[in-house]
């Protein structure tokens, strides 16, 4: 209920099932052109350098008897200063939906 619907699911027989969400993040960036000069017979490089491009991620979750019980990363979703820093906003979100949802202790 916390991540949503899956992207795609497959079967992986006695292992479970693979459900995958996919996450395409748009990020705002930062471009900086810098023009090609030359100077009498010296040529200068010029180019570009973005920062903070956008990224996505494929959140793999196994589920074995409606458990889950493994979770994977894949895509290119690492941030400068955090590895996996896209994905794990999917994760937060359930571990969340989870506390908020468990059963009463008896």
């Amino acid at each position: 209920m916390c991540a949503g619907f899956p992207t795609a699911t497959a079967e992986v027989g006695q292992s479970g099932q693979i459900w995958t969400y996919k996450r395409v993040v748009q990020r705002g960036n930062l471009s900086v052109v810098v023009p090609a000069l030359a100077v009498g017979a010296i040529p200068t490089v010029g180019g570009s350098v973005n920062v903070a491009p956008g990224g996505y991620c494929d959140t793999q979750v196994r589920m074995v008897g409606g458990r889950v019980a493994e979770v994977a990363y894949a895509g290119d979703n690492n941030l400068p200063n955090k590895r996996d820093a896209l994905c794990v906003s999917t994760v937060d979100a359930c571990v969340a939906y989870a506390r908020q949802h468990r059963p009463a202790a008896r």
